[in-house]
């Protein structure tokens, strides 16, 4: 079915793979629906906890596709979704997260298990979009990032202007936005970019041991919840977001889920909770 990714499942953990390591990954309409495509199959399979997703060869994602940018600038099509790909339409995402999680990639946000972003090389363009729009990112020291949307007469593409901010502040966004720079894992890290840095060719393995490890100590239940709270809260009044985390906390009391984390704690003894989906 795929072409341009692979996906694999090694309980907890699922792994999409942009899969054109000759053009460093880059994006066309094809990947990004095959992305997508496995985004909501992983959503669905109750025997995934979290989903990885990363490069093959030698980088993450250098951006879209050169030959779709070239289409778009000439007055032509550029990335639209080949016809053919009909067959793998999928809606992955919460629907009750709401119109603000269904804008393009924004649907990301809405996955309701957690995403990590293994960056094993180059992140570019809209592949830093994409990682962006990721929950966490890992880096290994030799990935390499840039915007570059101002040194392509473009703006803040997919989100960028609304999540770069909130994770390093406006100026060192501006900055990122403004110039294109590029800059190392290190910096990346620093500036509050990536959260975990690691050394080459342990992004994957890396990301992977984070989410056997949520999946051996948390309920995939509240990961989803929490996920929810999260990015929803982000556009809510303080007032909102307590009115709602007060609702969601009674019904978390009366759930299995809580039980059996008492449970647990009492009987000195791991949990074991429900997968989402079963």
């Amino acid at each position: 079915m795929y072409e341009e990714i692979t996906y694999e499942v090694d309980d907890p953990v699922a792994i999409i793979t942009m899969n054109r390591p000759d053009a460093l990954n880059a994006l066309t309409g094809r990947m990004m629906a095959e992305i997508r495509h496995a985004l909501a199959a992983a959503e669905s399979d109750p025997a995934v906890v979290g989903i990885i997703l990363t490069g093959a060869g030698r980088g993450f994602c250098a951006g879209a596709d050169i030959g779709g940018l070239d289409a778009t600038a000439s007055g032509e099509a550029g990335q639209a979704e080949p016809e053919d790909l009909s067959a793998l339409a999928a809606s992955p995402g919460d629907p009750d997260m709401g119109e603000n999680f269904r804008i393009t990639y924004t649907y990301i946000l809405s996955v309701q298990k957690p995403v990590i972003a293994a960056i094993n090389g180059p992140c570019a363009g809209l592949g830093f979009c994409y990682a962006l729009l990721c929950d966490m990112r890992f880096a290994e020291r030799q990935a390499k990032f840039t915007t570059a949307f101002s040194q392509r007469g473009l703006i803040a593409e997919h989100a960028a202007s609304w999540l770069l901010p909130r994770l390093i502040g406006t100026g060192k966004a501006l900055d990122l936005l403004w110039s294109a720079r590029k800059f190392l894992a290190d910096e990346a890290y620093e500036l509050g970019v990536v959260e975990r840095l690691v050394e080459t060719g342990e992004s994957v393995n890396a990301a992977a041991a984070y989410i056997r490890e949520l999946a051996a100590v948390g309920s995939p239940t509240s990961f989803k919840i929490i996920k929810a709270q999260v990015y929803r809260h982000l556009n809510m009044q303080l007032a909102d977001a307590m009115k709602e985390t007060n609702a969601l906390m009674a019904e978390s009391l009366e759930k299995e889920d809580f039980k059996e984390g008492v449970r647990s704690f009492i009987e000195k003894r791991p949990p074991e909770f429900k997968r989402v989906g079963e």
